[in-house]
């Protein structure tokens, strides 16, 4: 049976972008939320026992840090005590001794008085709430994106996540296989996600980005013959090549670290396969890799997508907005991500 309905979430370091889809509606009336991110919604619960002179206690799930890494430091040194038990300690680092080390204690019993924060990429009571008091009926299918960095204990977790790009473009860079619903082991934050909702579809966070940017009709038209697509994050840049509907290279480095002019030049040197994994790698990104037989034509056009796409607003690029909605790009790619493995899993085999 053809999808019917799918509520795709695309979880940021800034937001969390919701879209409720149903096959009757035109995608132009699914209902849409944009809400501050998991990590920054713990952040505030963190801040606001901090404030209270209370010590913490979190628990729950493995989730994103980010902003929630940066509020339970700042709580510590305050004088405060914070406790975590193992599995949300594993959302400051894979490394038990190195979580330690930040000064949280782990431990499974709640220091007397402690605020109980729950650990979560996935709310999923606040979504039923919101569902409850808008009269929103819950698809009963999801399909999240998270950035994930993989569980890499005393190995750089940049090359550990980069080299999950490089596997894809070795394997041949087919779109398709960005989405799923068994992430391997080593994706402890999709396998947390997928725990909590089993069956969820899950995706990288760019490789929604890189399927809603394609939804895009001008974007579309170029993805045969060749285009670069970047997804300006909050937290990370993604660039993609796409030629012949598939993935040959791709690029990745922290928005916070990159100026105009240095994207610019970045990203003419990834089109035209001049520049290196080492010199990403140094500047402090994630890397660069590139399939053999890659396009390296200069004038490939160059989209971009995501919430920080204000750092290329002088560089001419054309900006990806499908459906009109650039910061529902994740969401969109969710969607037609899943709608393609729909189609895939539902065609009769020869």
């Amino acid at each position: 049976m053809a999808l019917q309905s799918l509520l795709c979430l695309d979880v940021g370091g800034g937001t969390q972008d919701i879209l409720f889809w149903r096959a009757d509606r035109p995608i132009e009336n699914a209902l849409k939320m944009v809400l501050p991110s998991p990590t920054q919604i713990v952040a505030k619960r963190i801040q606001r026992a901090t404030r209270q002179g209370r010590p913490v206690f979190l628990h729950g799930w493995l989730m994103g840090g980010g902003a929630m890494a940066k509020a339970a430091r700042d709580h510590v040194a305050a004088g405060l005590a914070f406790q975590a038990t193992a599995r949300a300690a594993a959302s400051f680092h894979d490394d038990p001794e190195r979580v330690r080390a930040m000064g949280f204690a782990i431990g499974a019993r709640p220091p007397a008085g402690a605020a109980r924060i729950l650990a979560s990429d996935l709310d999923l009571k606040a979504l039923r709430a919101i569902c409850l008091a808008c009269e929103i009926d819950l698809p009963s299918r999801l399909a999240v994106a998270l950035c994930d960095h993989g569980f890499s204990p005393r190995f750089s977790n940049r090359k550990f996540r980069f080299a999950q790009w490089e596997r894809f473009l070795a394997g041949g860079g087919r779109l398709l296989e960005l989405i799923g619903d068994d992430p391997p082991p080593s994706q402890t934050r999709l396998r947390a996600a997928s725990a909590q909702w089993p069956g969820c579809l899950v995706m990288d966070t760019a490789a929604a980005a890189l399927w809603g940017a394609l939804q895009d009709p001008l974007a579309a038209a170029h993805a045969e013959r060749g285009l670069c697509l970047v997804n300006l994050g909050n937290e990370h840049t993604v660039a993609f090549l796409v030629a012949d509907g598939r993935v040959w290279a791709v690029y990745e480095h922290h928005t916070g670290l990159l100026t105009p002019a240095l994207l610019a030049d970045h990203l003419a040197r990834f089109i035209a396969g001049r520049i290196t994994d080492a010199e990403v790698f140094d500047g402090r990104g994630h890397g660069c890799a590139r399939a053999v037989g890659a396009p390296d034509e200069p004038t490939t056009p160059i989209f971009v997508t995501g919430p920080q796409r204000a750092l290329a607003r002088d560089l001419g690029w054309t900006v990806a907005a499908p459906h009109g909605d650039v910061m529902l790009s994740g969401c969109f790619g969710l969607l037609a991500a899943a709608q393609a493995l729909d189609a895939q899993q539902a065609a009769p085999r020869s």
